[in-house]
Order: structure tokens, then sequence, then C-alpha cells
């Protein structure tokens, strides 16, 4: 009879730990591409609210529109990043 150097015991450890291994990972790198989707979407909004302030510095300047209509410009233009923001997470 040959005696084996593992026992079903560490065997079973040996199991588990390996299957603990792959769960975490894969729960890692789900971890990863949330924070990556929530950076891009904190990226997309903050380029459009810079976008709706410079456009809203134009249209004052340059178009002699009244400052409620640059106003709900400079809304429209933050709302479209919202939404962009929301299509990048969703």
């Amino acid at each position: 009879m040959s005696e084996s150097r593992f026992t079903p015991l560490s065997r079973a450890a040996g199991t588990l730990a390996a299957l603990a291994l792959i769960a975490f990972s894969g729960a890692a790198l789900s971890q990863t591409k949330n924070a990556n989707e929530r950076q891009e979407g904190r990226d997309v909004k903050q380029d459009a609210k810079q976008d709706a302030r410079q456009g809203k510095q134009e249209c004052k300047q340059t178009d002699g529109k009244s400052n409620t209509e640059c106003r709900q410009e400079k809304r429209d233009t933050k709302q479209d990043g919202r939404q962009e923001k929301r299509d990048i997470k969703h």
C-alpha cells in the first residue's frame, strides 16, 4: 500500500483555496471595471461643466443674447453631459 502525502483534508483545503482565488480575482476585475466607468463618467461630466462655462461666456460676449438665453444654453450643455454620463454608466 502506498501512502499519499496528501490527505483528503489537505486536498479539500487546497481546492477551497484555489476556488477562493478564482472568485476573488473575478470580483477584483469587476470592481476595476466599475471604477473605470465611474471615473470616465466623472470626466465626461466635468468636461461638460467646463464647456458650459465657456459657452455661456462666449454667448454673452459675442451672440448678443440676454443672460437668460445664455443661462438656458448652459443648462442644456450640462444636461447633455449628464446624459452622456448615464450612457457610460449603464
